[in-house]
């Protein structure tokens, strides 16, 4: 048996070292590291083209859009694509009834159009150092270090930031120079049926017809440094904008990607992975997939609802249903038995060397540790801290110091943005069903404090009468409330927030949440010094090949190909579609997901491609083999000249499980053809001036 393990180890190691696909490769290692491959793979450029530390490179039209996306400069003056999902909740936060840009779609027609997104920032890497050596050395924390490296290096650029990052679980440190621009304006997003048509049944899935885009601009002060809105403000000039190929692919021809994947853990132990899946992706699944059902029900009955809810559907959504791929992906690819003969591997190589043996039995023994604590922890925050929004304004406010002094219109205006996206019915609902999922979930001593002393002692155990008592009582139910009681007499006082039930009941459960963290940091810190081992060991054990770190939303770069997949048996994809699928989808009984634009049909029908089209179809999404996670969400997919071909938006059903295990036969990057984007602004919208500023190459 011990034999079968180290033979399956050792191929599933060889598999990784070939596969060029695999791996989110630092830039900044390019150059020596991977310059051979990627000719090989059929780059037409230098590399430096890539990744220049000593001049302008692709690098420098790719950002970082809002906190957790990808984008990429694709004109002279700050224009920019990023994904309709990416750049969704600032569509939300400029809708209202009245000009419902979810619904309809926005375009300005000129410069002066383009609307303001407050809060929306951009951020450009300008330079990426290694301070392994100097962090090591320091004896300071990542923080402490962080400060310390500013303070040497500030170079006094408006919008400057640093920030150091761990990379290889702890093994070697970066330092990234960056400089955040905060003056972003919308320039066009597609309606909700073409940005994100498909929706929740769509999602991670293939084939896609979705035309996930939207389109903003950077602007900057005259002198062309980053700065807070102003009406005097212009266009930004990036270092940088990508050219715009519109002759298209074909199956096998090179593709990178560049962008900024959030998180894997590629080099995670399988006892690792059994928590993740059978503990937190578990309980995640169940309480999501309640909530959602409310939320659902309520958008559909009510425009506002809609309107204040989308945002937040689709990003429980989104997460929600990547955790249920992820578990049928583990299950299914045997991704715990893959794990288990590394592990074996790494055991017989350890043996005799005192830093490594044991190190496997001792992370099983800490996975176990927490699992019991971890469960907790997941369900209240879950189900009780992100679900039930009524007690988020009352936690706030118990960190405000002097309550009864802080200026009344400051605190006016501290929940705007809260009640903008906030139905109270609606988190009433969300509230009675999440309070009794806890009470199936958990033992009654594992709950807050509050379900004995409140729900059971004062109300007998009625949930409807516990959670009425909340909302027909709380200040925070609606904002007309809570400004009421700002103006009356001695207004918000300690004494009032102590005594809201809102705040007593998100109090209780914070204080719970608390207790089972603090049980869990000194367990999360031993897991983090086994990872850290387990991949320095993993180096040592294999010095020729070629490590990647995990993704932690810095800068990477990936290479592969236009691929299509076979999922099953008889089962064969094609690695692009076309707008006749659009068409074929189409289902009235299903408006969330599956409505077709008016206009959309009407262009289909006349055959009006305005160009874009390929021998008359006109394409709409392609495959690549490309390895990305999320974050990469609106990174730009280039051919073999670093020219935009399209713009990656999702991962494949079928290997979910790619955050933890690469999957190279299955795996496959989503993205949507930069000529159905090109369709919809310059056909759609008939917005082909914003096509002028452009570069395209055929």
């Amino acid at each position: 048996m011990f034999k079968k393990l180290m033979l399956v180890a050792l191929c599933a190691l060889s598999v990784v070292s070939l596969r060029a696909d695999e791996g989110m490769w630092l830039p900044q290692y390019l150059k020596k590291d991977h310059a051979k491959a990627l000719k090989k793979a059929g780059l037409k450029i230098p590399v430096t083209e890539i990744y220049n530390e000593n001049g302008s490179s692709l690098k420098d039209a790719v950002v970082i859009f809002g906190r957790g996306c990808t984008g990429e400069i694709v004109s002279p003056d700050g224009l920019l694509l990023t994904n309709y999902h990416c750049g969704y909740s600032s569509i939300q936060q400029l809708s209202g009834i009245g000009h419902n840009y979810l619904q309809n779609g926005f375009a300005a027609m000129s410069r002066g159009e383009e609307l303001p997104v407050e809060g929306l920032t951009v951020t450009f890497v300008r330079e990426i150092a290694d301070v392994t050596e100097d962090f090591l050395a320091s004896g300071k924390t990542v923080e402490e270090y962080g400060k310390e490296y500013e303070k040497k290096h500030a170079t006094g650029e408006p919008g400057e930031k640093f920030l150091v990052k761990s990379f290889y679980a702890g093994n070697q440190y970066y330092a990234f120079r960056t400089v955040v621009f905060s003056d972003v304006r919308m320039v066009l997003a597609p309606p909700y049926s073409v940005g994100k048509f498909g929706n929740e049944t769509d999602n991670w899935m293939w084939p896609r017809h979705t035309c996930d885009f939207c389109m903003f601009r950077v602007y900057s002060a005259p002198d062309g440094s980053a700065a807070e809105y102003n009406s005097d403000n212009v266009p930004y000039k990036a270092p940088r904008h990508l050219k715009i190929s519109t002759k298209g692919y074909k199956e096998g021809d090179y593709t990178m990607i560049m962008g900024f994947p959030g998180s894997t853990t590629r080099y995670a132990t399988s006892y690792a992975v059994q928590y993740d899946t059978e503990v937190e992706n578990q309980m995640r699944i169940l309480i999501r997939g309640e909530r959602q059902k409310i939320l659902k029900e309520n958008m559909l009955a009510s425009e506002d609802v809609r309107i204040k809810y989308s945002s937040k559907y689709q990003s429980s959504s989104n997460y929600w249903k990547n955790s249920i791929g992820m578990n049928r992906g583990v299950k299914k690819l045997g991704v715990v038995a893959r794990k288990q003969a590394e592990e074996a591997a790494f055991n017989e190589w350890a043996k005799g060397k005192a830093e490594y043996e044991g190190l496997m039995a001792r992370a099983e023994k800490l996975n176990n540790q927490r699992a019991t604590d971890g469960r907790r922890a997941i369900i209240l925050r879950e189900a009780l801290i992100n679900a039930i929004e009524i007690s988020s304004p009352a936690r706030t406010l118990n960190t405000v110091k002097n309550l009864e002094n802080a200026n009344k219109e400051w605190l006016a205006g501290l929940f705007n943005d809260f009640y903008d996206d906030f139905d109270m019915a609606t988190d009433r609902r969300v509230a009675k069903r999440m309070i009794e999922l806890v009470c199936e979930l958990l033992p009654a001593e594992e709950r807050p404090d509050v379900f004995a002393k409140k729900l059971e002692g004062e109300f007998g155990g009625n949930i409807d009468n516990f959670v009425d008592w909340i909302y027909r009582n709380s200040v925070f139910a609606t904002r007309e409330r809570y400004n009421q009681l700002l103006q009356q007499g001695s207004g918000l006082t300690r004494e009032v927030l102590e005594s809201d039930p809102a705040y007593i009941f998100g109090m209780s459960v914070m204080a719970a949440y608390r207790e089972v963290a603090l049980r869990l940091v000194p367990i999360t810190q031993q897991l983090a010094d086994v990872d850290r081992l387990y991949q320095k060991g993993l180096m040592e054990m294999q010095p020729k090949r070629l490590f990647y770190p995990d993704a932690n939303f810095t800068l990477r770069m990936t290479y592969g190909k236009v691929l299509p997949y076979s999922p099953a048996d008889g089962v064969e994809y094609n690695y692009y579609t076309t707008m006749k699928g659009v068409i074929d989808k189409e289902d009235p009984s299903n408006p969330f997901d599956f409505t077709v634009a008016e206009r959309q049909k009407e262009l289909y029908h006349a055959k009006n491609w305005g160009g874009w089209d390929e021998n008359g179809e006109l394409r709409t999404c392609f495959l690549s083999t490309n390895d990305i996670t999320g974050g990469n969400s609106g990174s730009p997919i280039m051919n073999a000249k670093g020219e935009l071909i399209g713009l990656a938006f999702d991962g494949n059903w079928e290997a979910m499980s790619g955050d933890i295990a690469f999957e190279p036969v299955l795996q496959r990057t989503i993205n949507v053809d930069i000529r159905y984007v090109l369709w919809v602004i310059d056909t759609f919208f008939d917005a082909g001036y914003l096509l002028d500023e452009m570069t395209f190459v055929k």
